[in-house]
């Protein structure tokens, strides 16, 4: 039987080992941290289990949806009570303009109230300037602020981007962060009308677990037990090298070093990690995937009195980072998720850190809940104080799609394609989401699994 190594235990390497154990390859994943995860955890607050990172997935996108039902968990799957949200603009919270994809607009007139009269006359320009389609990969803030205008970025896009990527729109690839808009179209408004959904669809957009998103990963990794693979945590994989039959795989700190063979590896790591553990086997996998930034943010969850807490309409709302405030997205997840509004406590989750803007990231716990509370009393209209809180922090999680990324990408997969036995997958390479990390892994381990199988053929 083969043996192959998944390093890195987030929903990426867990995904791939379970599809490589349910190939009957014998699987070790090997973690560093002490549990497996990733960025899916979910822990208490006030009593009500909630996500600590990614709380939600895309259901038209099939792998997760997909999974979770292998797992036999498709009847824990639910959907948001509500889609409305809102953004800080012109003072005030206004809904979010209705028929836009990923805050480019596909109608001008849809965007009165965030913008002003003036603002909205500008975003009809798009119609008559000259220019081309974008063509080759621009930033998304540089297309759409000349088609647009700089109000359109600033109040819409960049906000929706950085609540994706905790990123910023005037250095993130368009066609990596916006993969479903038509590339030859030179107007933005026509671009965005052929990428929205079919009108008549009903089907709802989102969807997570009752028991959280953060209770996925424990489901996976008992599945690869069941199918008889190995999992090891609290051990970080420190050297890869190849052999004449294979690869050696050495993990653990060097006081404890141990090393497994293997017939292939998957690396599962985000890109600085990846980087350093690809160094000696594929040098110009590891030279590009140094080139690829990642942006590190919080989140803050928050407890209030039911009633100190303003009746809630929306799912949440988005700041902009223009107005210069540390939160740049709050969501009323109580009023979201219909299994967290429960007792007498409405749970907010708020998320803070923006790519190079670290100083808010470096303040105490206590204070990023101080600057969350004055937030929501200063601005959603709560009152009092909250009653409990959590700060989960996030460092390097989220990789830079910067303008490109896609060509990185390529770079990448074809200098590991050309190492026997090697492959990688993740959040580093075509979406940040839950769904795109497990078709990477599910694709790394397919690469793998057919080069096993030719060699056992030869």
């Amino acid at each position: 039987m083969s043996r192959v190594v998944v390093a890195g235990g987030g929903i990426s390497g867990l995904a791939a080992a379970y599809r490589l154990a349910g190939a009957g390859v014998d699987v070790m994943l090997i973690e560093s941290a002490p549990a497996v995860g990733g960025k899916l955890r979910v822990s208490d607050v006030a009593g009500v289990p909630v996500d600590e990172g990614a709380e939600m997935f895309l259901r038209r996108v099939p792998e997760a949806l997909d999974l979770v039902s292998e797992l036999g968990r498709a009847d824990e799957l639910v959907s948001p009570r509500t889609s409305t949200a809102s953004v800080w603009a012109r003072g005030a919270l206004r809904p979010m303009p209705a028929g836009t994809v990923m805050g480019l607009p596909s109608r001008a007139a849809a965007l009165r109230g965030v913008l002003s009269d003036a603002e909205t006359a500008r975003v009809e320009l798009d119609r008559l300037l000259p220019g081309s389609a974008p063509g080759e990969d621009v930033s998304v803030g540089r297309w759409v602020g000349h088609r647009v205008g700089r109000a359109v970025v600033e109040r819409l896009v960049d906000p929706l981007l950085g609540g994706v990527y905790a990123g910023r729109a005037d250095e993130l690839s368009l066609a990596a962060t916006i993969p479903q808009l038509p590339r030859d179209e030179r107007s933005v408004l026509a671009a965005a009308r052929r990428a929205l959904p079919p009108v008549s669809s009903t089907e709802p957009v989102f969807a997570t677990l009752t028991g959280g998103m953060g209770s996925l990963p424990g489901s996976v990794a008992d599945a690869i037990g069941t199918r008889g693979g190995e999992i090891l945590t609290g051990r970080a994989v420190r050297e890869l090298a190849r052999t004449s039959t294979g690869w050696r795989v050495v993990h653990g700190a060097t006081t404890d070093e141990q090393a497994v063979e293997a017939d292939a590896v998957v690396v599962a790591l985000p890109p600085a990690p990846a980087a350093r553990l690809l160094a000696e086997v594929a040098p110009s996998a590891a030279t590009t995937l140094g080139e690829i930034d990642t942006a590190s943010m919080a989140i803050v969850t928050i407890a209030w009195r039911r009633s100190d807490v303003p009746s809630l309409a929306s799912s949440g709302y988005l700041v902009p980072a223009v107005y210069g405030r540390p939160v740049k997205a709050a969501t009323f997840a109580s009023a979201k998720w219909a299994h967290l509004d429960r007792g007498e406590h409405v749970v907010v989750r708020c998320s803070i850190g923006r790519q190079g803007d670290v100083s808010e990231l470096q303040r105490a716990d206590s204070e990023l809940v101080a600057a969350t509370t004055a937030e929501l009393v200063g601005h959603a209209g709560f009152r009092g104080e909250p009653v409990d809180a959590r700060v989960s922090r996030w460092g390097g999680a989220l990789p830079q799609y910067a303008v490109g990324h896609r060509d990185r990408v390529t770079r990448i997969r074809a200098a590991t394609a050309a190492v026997s036995g090697l492959a990688v997958c993740g959040a580093t390479y075509d979406g940040v989401g839950v769904p795109a990390c497990i078709r990477t892994a599910y694709a790394a381990a397919d690469q793998v699994l057919a080069e096993l199988t030719t060699r056992e053929a030869r």
